[in-house]
């Protein structure tokens, strides 16, 4: 397995991993409607419209399996949705498939995305999810402190988003073996 910079080619495999993962991890929580209309297709045309984006601090990893597959996908970049100025960076997606969770690949996810953020002279960074997501404890494994709450309301459904913040990027991307060599 390699965390690379996505490039055009990944973003059939990505939107893949985008529809597959939100399908199983937001069932029961976001309307089944939603979810079931949720296009391979769409995405596939959505995420070749930015990719690549490799500009200093943002951009878009992905995890590939030997034969090329991608497992998951973390997007980045400067902070899109200010909380007074605190966090300069943001993790706007990430992803993996269901059979590529538990096995460490989120984590390795998070510390290159921290470190391409640091490269680019973002110091923290935040992410948005939402407060139902069953793996929302995942950013508190990772060192993220729960920084705000806020009610907003999606696909005709009244949900609550929860922010976790790193002030200091250093220790996120400590922890991966792979350090600044993340394969991209």
């Amino acid at each position: 397995m390699v965390i690379r910079d996505a490039q055009p080619t990944d973003a059939s495999g990505i939107a893949r991993v985008h529809v597959e993962s939100w399908r199983s991890t937001y069932a029961g929580i976001l309307p089944s409607g939603y979810l079931v209309d949720m296009s391979v297709r769409v995405h596939t045309a959505r995420w070749c419209m930015v990719l690549p984006d490799h500009a200093p601090g943002r951009g878009t990893l992905v995890a590939v399996e030997e034969a090329g597959g991608v497992l998951g996908f973390v997007s980045f970049g400067q902070e899109r949705r200010a909380l007074n100025g605190a966090f300069e960076g943001e993790v706007y997606a990430l992803y993996l498939l269901d059979e590529a969770k538990g096995q460490g690949l989120g984590r390795l996810m998070m510390a290159a995305c921290a470190g391409r953020m640091m490269e680019g002279g973002l110091r923290s960074a935040m992410v948005w999810c939402l407060s139902a997501n069953p793996t929302r404890w995942f950013y508190e494994h990772l060192g993220g402190v729960r920084i705000a709450d806020r009610p907003g309301r999606f696909a005709g459904r009244d949900i609550v988003e929860v922010a976790y913040g790193w002030r200091d990027l250093t220790p996120l991307v400590r922890l991966s073996d792979v350090g600044g060599d993340y394969g991209g």
